[in-house]
C-alpha cells in the first residue's frame, strides 16, 4: 500500500538515496524484535542532502527518530516593505524566566544596550544645540526603539529558554532525574561495549532503562490526580484569576474552543475575528461624526491651553524604575515578544536610556510607531464555550499593548494627575477606591430617601460598546475644553490616533486592521481617558435635587425620588450620550424600585427611540444583585452558587487527596472571597449572614465527613478557620475607616447625604 501510494504522487524514500542507512527504525532489544516501519519521504530527490537513522542515549522508546537535511529555495522577490512586526509576531513563544540564567542575561543586556546611550545622548546634544530640527528626529525615534526592542529580545533568547507552558512538569523530581541519568549512563556503556544480548552490561542497560520507563509512568499517571505542596504553595502566590487559570491548566482536559461561526480552522476563524473587532472600532452615526471632527477642527486651530515646557514632566531614572518594579509579571507577551521580565531582569541601563528616550519623544512630540501596534486576543463571554454554538460577538477582545508603551503611558500618567482627573461620583480608576465604595454610596443614598417616606428608582444603563466606539474627535475636544498643555494634548492624540492591531486565536495571526475609533482596553491611559469622555454625564445629577448619577466605568446608574424626574435625567444622559455618539443597550438596561410602593405598577422609561426600559425584581450592578423591595438589600443567592461552584471545583479534585490544612487553606484563599465579595459595604441581614455560615458550614461537614457542630467548630478551632460572619465583621470595621480616611468620597457623600 505505500509503494503504491509513493508509485501515485511520484514519491520517493529517502532512504533509497542513503542505502548506507537503511535498516531497522523500530528495534525491540527485549524480545529480539526489529522492522523498518518509519519512513521519510519526498518529492524533490535533489533537494535532500542527508537522511540519518538516529540512535541517541536519551531515546526511551523502541522507534528510532529519523533525521533529514533538505535545501529549499525561497522566492524572497517584494515590492511591499514589511513592518519590523510582520517577522516578530509570528515566533512568539513562551519563555521560561523561571528557568533562566538571569545573571548572565543581565550582562548581556548591559552590552546589547551600551551602544544605545551615546546614540541617544548625540541626538538630545544636536537638538539643545539646534543642529538637528526637532520636526526632523522622528526617524530616530523609531530608530531608538527598534534597538531597544532587538537588545531587549536577543539577550533573552541566549539565556532564556523557550517552551511550551506544559514542557516542565511541576511534578518532576530528583529521583526522576537520577533514574534518568543511570538509564542513559547505561545504554552508553552497552553500546560502547558493541550492544551484547546477554551479560552484566545488558542486564543493567534493560532493568534501568524498565526503572525509569514505569517510574514514569506512574509519575504521569498521578499528574491529574496529586496535589501536592508545591503545586498548592505556588497557587497560592497568584490572584485569582491567574490561580484558575492555572488550576485549569493542571486539572482539566477539555479542549479550547475551536469553533466560530460553524468555521474550525484557525485561519478562517482567525480573519473572522479581525473583521468582527475592525466593525466594531467605527462611528455609530456619520453625520455625529462629522460634526465633532467639525467641532474639533475649529476649536484645535488656535488652541494652546495652559503653559507646559518639558521639564514639567521631568521623567527621571528613578520614576521609570519603579514603574518597572512595580509591573506585574507571568502576563501575555507584546506583539514583539517582550514582557515585563524583559524589563525587570535587565541591567539599569535601560532605566537611562528609557529616560532619555522618553524626554525625546517629548521634544519631539512624536511617538513611536512601536507604540502604536498590538494584537487582540478573542476571550468567550460565556462560562463553557463548548456547549452551543457560538460567534463573534459571544466574544470580547482583551487588547496586548506594547509594554514600553506602558511605560511612558505610566509616567505620563505619574506626572499628569491633573489633566486625568474625573469628577467625585465617577469611582473608577481611582486609588484606593473600588466597587464597594460604590455600592456603599448607593446604599446610603437609597436609605436616606426611604426613610423619608420615598420610593427610591434606580436606572441601570449600559452602553453598546462602550470602550469601541469612543470618538476621538470628540475625546480631544473634552480635554482641549478642559484646557490641558497644547504639548499634552498633541502628545495623546498622537498616541491613541493611527494605531493598528491584529487578531491571535490560538497560534494563528489575521492581517492587520487600523483602528480609528475607540480606546484600547489594554493601554494605561485608556481608561482615564474613557472617564474624561464621559465626564458631562457626572455633572448632570444634583444631589441638592435628589438627583443623583453613580458611575463605575461604564457602569452608569440613575437614582431618583420619582418616576418623571428618573424619565428627564435619562433623557438628559441620552442627549449627552448621543453627543458623544455612543447608544444605550437597551436590551441590557433595566429599571428597578426600592421602598414602600416597590410594587406598584408605573410607567415604563422609554428611549429616543421608542424602546422601553423593563422593570425588574433584580439587576447586577458591580458584581451584586441588588433586589427591589421596600428597603435597600442584595441577594446572596447568586453569591453562595458561586462558592459552592468553586470549593466543588477545589474539593472534587483534591478533598480526598490532600491534607484538611491543605484544602482549607486554598478554601479560605480562592473561594470564601467568592462567597463574601462587596457585602462589607451592605446591612445584612441576619438570616442572611446565618446562610452564608452554613454554606461554609455544610463544605465543612462533607471535609471533616461529620454533621455534628461542635466537632466541627473544635476542627474551625484547631486549624484557625473563620466563618463568613468573623469574616465580614473584620473588613467591615476596615472598610469604614478607609471610606472615612478618603476625602473626595467623603465630600461627595456629604453633599448626598444633605
Amino acid at each position: 500500500m505505500i509503494d503504491n501510494f509513493m508509485y501515485n504522487y511520484k514519491l520517493t524514500r529517502c532512504d533509497d538515496l542513503f542505502p548506507s542507512q537503511k535498516g531497522a527504525t523500530y528495534v525491540n532489544v527485549a524480545l529480539g524484535h526489529s522492522s523498518q516501519i518509519d519512513y521519510i519521504v519526498t518529492s524533490c530527490p535533489r533537494d535532500v542532502n542527508n537522511f540519518l537513522v538516529l540512535d541517541p542515549h536519551v531515546n526511551f522508546s523502541d522507534h528510532l527518530p529519523l533525521f533529514v537535511t533538505v535545501t529549499v529555495s525561497l522566492d524572497i522577490g517584494r515590492t511591499k516593505m514589511i513592518h519590523p512586526i510582520e517577522t516578530i509576531k509570528h515566533h512568539q513563544k513562551q519563555l521560561r524566566w523561571d528557568k533562566a540564567d538571569l545573571s548572565a542575561y543581565y550582562n548581556q543586556t548591559a552590552a546589547n544596550l551600551a551602544h544605545i546611550l551615546p546614540e541617544l545622548d548625540k541626538i538630545l546634544s544636536g537638538i539643545d544645540k539646534r543642529e538637528y530640527k526637532i520636526g526632523e528626529c522622528a526617524h530616530h525615534v523609531d530608530a531608538i526603539y527598534d534597538e531597544i526592542v532587538l537588545a531587549l529580545s536577543s539577550s533573552a533568547k541566549l539565556f532564556v529558554p523557550e517552551h511550551n507552558k506544559n514542557f516542565f512538569k511541576f511534578w518532576w523530581s530528583e529521583d526522576l532525574k537520577l533514574l534518568k541519568e543511570a538509564a542513559v549512563n547505561s545504554d552508553r556503556i552497552w553500546k560502547a561495549a558493541g550492544k551484547p544480548r546477554n551479560g552484566s552490561l545488558y542486564q543493567k542497560r534493560q532493568s534501568t532503562r524498565l526503572q525509569y520507563r514505569k517510574r514514569l509512568r506512574e509519575e504521569q499517571k498521578a499528574e491529574t490526580v496529586t496535589y501536592t505542596n508545591e503545586l498548592h504553595d505556588a497557587l497560592l502566590k497568584k490572584d485569582s484569576n491567574a490561580f484558575w487559570k492555572c488550576w485549569r491548566s493542571k486539572f482539566e482536559s477539555h479542549s479550547k474552543c475551536v469553533e466560530v461561526e460553524g468555521c474550525v480552522d484557525p485561519t478562517v476563524v482567525v480573519n473572522k475575528f479581525a473583521d468582527h473587532f475592525s466593525q466594531s472600532y467605527t462611528y455609530n452615526d456619520e453625520d455625529r461624526f462629522k460634526s465633532l471632527k467639525d467641532e474639533y477642527n475649529c476649536l484645535r486651530m488656535n488652541y494652546y491651553g495652559v503653559p507646559c515646557s518639558i521639564y514639567d514632566l521631568n521623567f527621571d531614572v528613578d520614576l521609570i524604575s519603579h514603574v518597572i518594579l512595580d509591573l506585574k509579571r507571568g502576563k501575555a507577551a507584546d506583539i514583539y515578544s517582550l514582557t515585563a521580565e524583559h524589563l525587570l531582569y535587565s541591567h539599569p541601563i535601560l532605566s537611562l536610556i528609557l529616560t532619555k528616550l522618553f524626554r525625546l519623544i517629548v521634544l519631539c512630540r512624536y511617538i513611536p510607531t512601536g507604540f502604536k501596534h498590538s494584537y487582540i486576543v478573542p476571550i468567550p463571554k460565556l462560562r463553557d464555550s463548548r456547549m452551543k454554538a457560538v460567534t463573534c460577538d459571544d466574544f470580547r477582545g482583551i487588547a496586548i499593548s506594547p509594554i514600553l508603551s506602558k511605560i511612558f503611558e505610566y509616567c505620563l500618567l505619574d506626572r499628569l494627575k491633573y489633566v486625568f482627573s474625573s469628577a467625585d461620583n465617577q469611582f473608577g480608576f481611582k486609588k484606593g477606591i473600588g466597587c464597594t465604595h460604590a455600592i456603599f454610596t448607593v446604599r446610603k443614598i437609597v436609605d436616606q430617601l426611604v426613610s423619608s417616606g420615598n420610593t427610591v428608582n434606580l436606572c441601570a444603563i449600559d452602553l453598546s460598546k462602550a470602550y469601541d466606539k469612543v470618538n476621538h474627535f470628540g475625546l480631544f475636544t473634552k480635554l482641549m475644553k478642559r484646557n490641558i498643555p497644547e504639548l499634552i494634548l498633541q502628545l495623546i492624540e498622537n498616541l491613541i490616533s493611527d494605531c493598528y492591531a491584529c487578531v491571535k486565536w490560538n497560534d494563528c495571526w489575521s492581517v492587520e486592521f487600523a483602528i480609528n475609533f475607540g480606546v484600547r482596553q489594554g493601554s494605561v491611559l485608556s481608561p482615564f481617558l474613557f472617564a474624561i469622555y464621559l465626564d458631562n454625564i457626572y455633572s448632570l445629577c444634583n444631589p441638592r435635587s435628589k438627583l443623583f448619577i453613580i458611575a463605575y466605568a461604564d457602569d452608569i446608574l440613575l437614582i431618583t425620588q420619582s418616576v418623571v424626574e428618573l424619565q428627564r435625567l435619562f433623557h438628559m444622559c441620552e442627549l449627552e450620550l448621543d453627543w458623544l455618539d455612543m447608544r444605550i443597550n437597551t436590551k441590557k438596561s433595566c429599571c428597578l424600585r426600592v421602598g414602600p410602593r416597590f410594587d406598584f405598577p408605573c410607567a415604563a422609561i422609554t428611549t429616543s427611540g421608542g424602546n422601553s426600559l423593563p422593570w425588574v425584581s433584580e439587576t447586577r450592578y458591580l458584581g451584586t444583585y441588588i433586589t427591589a423591595g421596600r428597603g435597600f438589600r442584595c441577594s446572596v443567592t447568586h453569591a453562595k452558587r458561586s462558592f459552592h461552584r468553586a470549593i466543588n471545583a477545589v474539593f472534587g479534585k483534591v478533598g480526598r487527596l490532600a491534607s484538611e490544612e491543605v484544602t482549607l487553606q486554598l478554601a479560605k484563599s480562592k473561594c470564601l472571597p467568592v462567597l463574601i465579595y462587596g457585602l462589607e459595604c451592605l446591612s445584612l441581614r441576619k438570616a442572611d449572614v446565618k446562610s452564608l455560615d452554613f454554606a461554609v458550614v455544610r463544605f465543612l461537614m462533607k471535609l471533616f465527613n461529620s454533621a455534628n457542630t461542635d466537632v466541627i467548630n473544635e476542627c474551625r478551632w484547631y486549624f484557625k478557620f473563620e466563618l463568613p460572619s468573623e469574616v465580614l465583621a473584620k473588613k467591615r470595621a476596615k472598610f469604614e475607616r478607609k471610606f472615612a480616611d478618603h476625602k473626595s468620597l467623603h465630600r461627595y457623600f456629604g453633599i448626598c447625604v444633605i
